[in-house]
């Protein structure tokens, strides 16, 4: 079963972030073969650090704690807060089979928090989203990109997509005309400037 990991930050953390960059590359070493995606989230400058995405195939919930709270930046108190959801893989494929252009375009995160009780909705217009990926030219800017789903599996919480495109400009005007924007499906949408992460 595929997670989506979101882990903010606690301001003022950098410098111990930092320290301990190699013992959480370490610890990450161990799930390497089971992650589609992963990520620091970083302020505009592309350098300074905010946050760190994961999304890995884990067999259970003592897995997924384990991966969330024996991770050594949320162990020394990096974090301030940990996102985690069911996740499903809409492309079928892991960041790594992207082939985009990072020196002419920014790389983003989106996270899409779902409305309560919208999974009716959310079928309805799957199909109508779908094409506007598809006829808008967004289809080959997604890195990754699926919804995020209950523990259960079974109800729909929001939409989390990494893309590639020219400025924060672009990423917000996709997400305006974007269907489940258009229906008032999201309670709450972050936009992040994201890189690849993982060892160089």
């Amino acid at each position: 079963m595929d997670y989506f990991f979101y882990c903010r930050d606690k301001p003022g953390t950098g410098a111990l972030r930092k320290q301990l960059v190699e013992t959480h590359w370490s610890f990450m070493d161990g799930y390497a073969s089971r992650m589609s995606a992963r990520g620091p989230t970083v302020q505009e400058d592309g350098v300074t650090q905010t946050g760190s995405m994961h999304i890995v195939d884990l067999p259970d919930a003592d897995a997924v704690r384990v991966f969330a709270y024996e991770e050594p930046y949320y162990k020394a108190g990096v974090f301030a807060e940990v996102i985690v959801r069911r996740w499903k893989n809409e492309l079928g494929r892991t960041m790594w089979d992207f082939k985009g252009q990072p020196e002419q375009n920014r790389r983003f995160l989106i996270i899409a928090h779902g409305r309560p009780g919208m999974d009716a909705e959310r079928d309805r217009l799957a199909e109508a989203r779908r094409c506007y990926y598809a006829e808008g030219g967004y289809r080959d800017r997604l890195i990754a990109s699926g919804p995020l789903l209950s523990e259960d599996g079974r109800h729909w919480l929001g939409s989390a997509m990494m893309v590639e495109l020219p400025d924060r400009a672009a990423a917000e005007a996709l997400l305006k005309d974007d269907p489940f924007t258009q229906a008032g499906l999201y309670e709450k949408v972050e936009v992040h400037y994201w890189r690849f992460g993982g060892r160089r």
